[in-house]
């Protein structure tokens, strides 16, 4: 089979609302794509402050309940109702989650080194967390996973946190559920037009 180039690989790679338990890798290879991320993706000032969490089978379960807890507490019957349904068929019903963070107390130190810099740290973490998430996105679709990324947080954050007895400095960024695709991911949007969104001074 033909390799395919990087664009090709990151303009396949979509958010999959179908997900299946079915594993066409095993655990710890994924395990592998998520340990060459964090070896190889750029941080500013060498910073390194990503962190991820892997769950799999019960665990990746438990973190979907208590998704609906925080839902449940929150949202009027209805309105949660047809959250339960999405987060359920979903999210819950794949195989694993990755969990991204960003390390403050690594964010607080580069504060500290690069005074100069000292307002902007915050965004260039979420720079830094943005390149683990498309590149660990993009290698899952390679592996013939589908995924997509939720934003749950802060509403789950304490939960979680508890749950796992992860470290107070993490805050969480994106949630990656993944597993196998048991719907294809609907067409592309349409784009805006190219010409709108960048400039060229030549």
């Amino acid at each position: 089979m033909q390799q395919r180039s990087f664009l090709e690989a990151v303009a396949n790679r979509r958010s999959c609302y179908r997900l299946g338990p079915n594993r066409p890798i095993s655990e710890d290879r994924v395990i592998e794509l998520v340990d060459a991320t964090l070896r190889t993706m750029p941080s500013a000032f060498n910073t390194q402050s990503t962190r991820i969490v892997i769950l799999f089978g019960a665990h990746h379960k438990t973190l979907w309940k208590l998704v609906l807890e925080a839902l449940h507490a929150l949202l009027p019957p209805e309105a949660f109702e047809n959250s339960r349904e999405k987060v359920e068929t979903s999210f819950a019903a794949g195989w694993g989650t990755l969990l991204f963070y960003e390390d403050m107390a690594v964010i607080d130190a580069a504060k500290r080194t690069y005074a100069t810099y000292a307002d902007q740290m915050e965004h260039y973490a979420e720079h830094t967390s943005a390149m683990h998430q498309l590149a660990l996105w993009t290698l899952l679709e390679e592996a013939g996973l589908g995924a997509s990324l939720q934003h749950y947080n802060p509403l789950i954050e304490e939960r979680v946190a508890r749950q796992w007895s992860l470290h107070p400095t993490w805050r969480l960024v994106a949630q990656m559920p993944f597993g196998s695709i048991d719907q294809l991911p609907a067409p592309h949007p349409q784009l805006s037009p190219i010409e709108t969104r960048r400039a060229i001074y030549r």
